[in-house]
């Protein structure tokens, strides 16, 4: 269904829950918290007819509304528990309420946090994890440690994947090239610029959409663009060998980590925040007292690189052959001995582990992809059963189902550390400490 943010009406689809509310009912209510996926979140009373049990009332979620705030919305969808609606009018704006920079902020579906202050930004986040911890791991009243702030807050990130459509029959026009439009799950808006991008991935962007304008009568499939920059330097060449320097641990006197990979590969996006997050990692293994490090999922070696000097031996493993190739190649060249990678996947990474990564010796660092870790890969770490665990995940709500079962193996919680890796966007990264009872 296409919806725009304040309420341009749209055809009411054909298959419609008209329960509790008919579509595009209006209502006015108060915002009273934020999801995790962003939006606000307020309450309104149900009739006794309705014959619905909403104890505080029947939830409304509501994008791009924040806590605090009265709205007047339109409802578009309902849900067995709840319903789904555009925000038409801020009738109360909330202090922490600033005006987006980003011209098609709301129409497009990358940032969710824009016109939210940067460090109400991160105090949500905070308070997000929290109760994620509460609800989904069953541990109420946790400390987390306050959300790291990124160094910038806009044109932080180093790589952006615009995507595109060959023009339709009968379209005139250039085609939009971007990313989803808000609330939908194909239809994308054009983004000339994005402000979450680095001002050299920008410049560059404007080139390549000319490009891809010229010649989009000969596309016949949807495209995916990369643009991806290092050291002021933008590829669009999936096979090109990018560069990171890490400043790791400048204060120590240590010359800085340099990383090789391919474009396509998977690195974190916010070279601002990096060193900042990486020492974190590394810290924290190395406060477990263990002697050796595991690093599964560990791409081109970005973890066990960095946390190498602090351990006897580092491990790694990966799925991917060529960041393999490249983690055994930045061993080399970052003069790193003691560290070793191999090519598999992590469901299988103990099963011929060297014999010197005894469990009373060895912390394991885990960074699975968005979805979490899978119960093969739990059972054989659990089975292994290594001092401490640190878990760092893209998706704290994965990450808190994951921990119900850590805590089932024997595993405590020592310390929650949130890194705001993608500010105005509902997305962080957040680092768990695990030691074994």
């Amino acid at each position: 269904m296409r919806r725009a943010v304040f309420g341009a009406g749209v055809a009411k689809p054909r298959k419609c829950n008209d329960h509790p509310f008919p579509y595009h009912t209006e209502l006015e209510l108060e915002i009273t918290t934020l999801t995790n996926l962003g939006s606000g979140l307020g309450r309104v009373p149900l009739p006794a007819a309705e014959g619905a049990a909403t104890g505080d009332g029947w939830v409304v979620m509501v994008p791009f509304a924040l806590p605090g705030e009265r709205v007047r919305v339109r409802v578009f969808r309902n849900h067995r528990n709840f319903s789904e609606a555009d925000l038409v009018a801020v009738l109360t704006p909330s202090p922490e309420r600033v005006e987006p920079r980003c011209p098609i902020f709301g129409r497009c579906g990358g940032c969710q946090y824009q016109h939210l202050a940067y460090p109400a930004q991160l105090a949500w986040k905070q308070r997000q994890v929290a109760e994620l911890l509460e609800h989904l791991a069953g541990i109420p009243g946790f400390s987390v440690s306050p959300v790291a702030a990124s160094p910038q807050a806009y044109h932080y990130r180093s790589k952006i994947t615009p995507h595109f459509a060959p023009p339709r029959a009968g379209q005139t026009g250039p085609v939009p090239i971007g990313f989803l439009r808000q609330g939908t799950r194909f239809d994308l808006v054009d983004v000339p610029e994005c402000l979450l991008a680095t001002p050299a991935i920008n410049e560059r962007l404007t080139t390549v959409r000319a490009g891809v304008h010229a010649r989009q009568g000969e596309y016949v499939r949807a495209s995916t663009l990369l643009l991806r920059e290092a050291g002021g330097a933008v590829t669009t060449d999936h096979d090109t060998v990018i560069t990171e320097v890490i400043p790791v641990d400048p204060a120590g006197g240590r010359p800085p980590l340099r990383l090789r990979f391919l474009a396509r590969d998977f690195f974190q996006n916010n070279p601002f925040i990096l060193p900042a997050f990486v020492r974190h990692v590394r810290d924290e293994a190395a406060a477990t007292g263990a002697s050796r490090l595991i690093d599964a999922y560990c791409g081109s070696g970005l973890f066990a690189l960095a946390a190498a000097p602090a351990f006897t031996a580092v491990a790694g493993v990966e799925v991917s052959a060529s960041s393999v190739h490249f983690a055994r190649e930045n061993a080399r060249d970052n003069g790193i001995p003691n560290a070793t990678f191999l090519a598999g996947d992590a469901s299988t990474l103990f099963a011929g582990l060297d014999p010197q990564f005894r469990p009373e010796d060895t912390v394991v660092v885990i960074d699975p992809p968005r979805k979490g870790c899978d119960e093969a890969f739990l059972g054989q770490l659990f089975a292994f059963g290594p001092r401490a665990v640190v878990y760092v995940s893209c998706d704290p709500a994965t990450q808190m189902r994951d921990l119900r079962h850590f805590l089932t193996a024997g595993y405590t919680l020592r310390t929650a550390q949130p890194f705001d890796l993608f500010p105005q966007t509902r997305h962080l990264e957040c680092v768990l400490t695990l030691t074994r009872k």
